[in-house]
């Protein structure tokens, strides 16, 4: 089979790249602008195989997606670009629903049009996957309950705003035009390639280097928790087997409190890295408190109990053997973080490229 996966160079897509390239044989191309969170270097993995391409294009480009459409003929698309960071749709909206929204309905019309030229049993068995987030539901404060595929949305910020639109859509495009849609919604990834803005990669990094450890509020903002190659597993079993107009919640079954991860990481690190910064003598030390986002949310937790029932899928990883992963991962890669901060990368294809 054929896979185009949009924002294949982001944390997540890239894990979904990896994972398609090196455990099946089918053929992958990935679309992605390139931003600040795209990175060739997280596909450098595969990045010379024969069945792995890349395109630089915007998700917006209408021209540009039907003709990678037309000449790729993809059996498969997993919809991964997307902008995703909250606070930065805090601070700049217009990014987040030129992306999210104007971009998914781009994807959705190119997608719809070439389904219709395709022949019967290429149209019987094309999918569009589109990947989204549990941000959508809202907010579980002050309950025990779980988000369930039929939690209605209540989105907080911007981003999840802007993903709940994106969703919306897809949903219409399978009821309205009957394109064969498959949505997920996955709760917080972390793991390898993780952008260091990010709780996860950017208590590490800043721990190493001896700067505060920023946690918002009182860190009692609790989130589940899913390594991201146990998530890229899930997609690919969604995109090959889940029924179409299906929708799937995917969860790491791993509830933490904010501060609870950052002080995990802290313990690790004091085992992991014997030598500390000058001045520091526990990182723990390090943590300090900030004024809290606005509208954010307290509690976010997903019950993954469809997956498992229909088609078989749990994580492989607890949070404690993922977030030691995780962290050997950010020690063993510090070149990677920094081209990342700087703007460069490093492809075996071309070469230092300065974004």
């Amino acid at each position: 089979m054929k896979f185009i996966i949009t924002g294949g160079a982001g944390f997540i897509g890239s894990a979904v790249v990896r994972y398609i390239i090196e455990e099946t044989e089918h053929h992958v191309l990935v679309i992605d602008k390139l931003t600040y969170a795209g990175n060739l270097e997280s596909l450098d993995e595969v990045s010379k195989n024969n069945r792995f391409n890349f395109r630089q294009v915007d998700i917006c480009d209408r021209k540009a997606i039907d003709n990678i459409l037309n000449d790729f003929k993809p059996d498969i698309i997993m919809h991964l670009a997307a902008e995703s960071h909250v606070d930065r749709s805090i601070d700049n909206p217009s990014v987040f629903i030129e992306t999210n929204i104007i971009g998914t309905y781009t994807l959705l019309e190119s997608a719809l049009t070439y389904w219709h030229s395709l022949e019967k049993d290429k149209k019987n068995n094309f999918r569009f996957h589109h990947i989204s987030t549990d941000e959508v539901y809202g907010d579980l404060h002050g309950t025990n309950d779980l988000f369930t595929e039929r939690t209605p949305y209540s989105p907080s910020s911007p981003y999840s705003a802007s993903k709940a639109s994106s969703d919306h859509l897809v949903r219409a495009w399978y009821r309205t035009f009957g394109l064969p849609t498959i949505i997920t919604n996955c709760s917080n990834n972390y793991g390898p390639y993780h952008f260091p803005e990010k709780l996860i990669p950017l208590t590490i990094l800043n721990a190493i280097e001896g700067k505060p450890l920023p946690v918002y509020g009182n860190g009692q903002q609790i989130r589940d928790w899913l390594y991201v190659e146990d998530h890229a597993r899930a997609l690919y079993l969604v995109a090959t087997k889940a029924i179409v107009g299906e929708t799937y919640n995917i969860g790491g079954h791993n509830e933490q409190k904010n501060i609870d991860v950052v002080n995990i990481i802290c313990d690790l690190l004091e085992e992991l890295v014997q030598i500390k910064p000058n001045g520091v003598n526990h990182y723990k030390d390090l943590i300090t408190y900030v004024t809290d986002r606005p509208g954010h949310d307290q509690r976010y937790a997903i019950d993954a109990s469809k997956i498992y029932k229909d088609l078989g899928w749990q994580p492989q990883e607890t949070f404690k053997s993922g977030m030691r992963k995780t962290v050997q991962w950010y020690l063993d890669h510090k070149s990677w973080c920094e081209h990342i901060k700087d703007g460069t990368y490093i492809s075996s294809r071309q070469g230092i490229i300065k974004k």
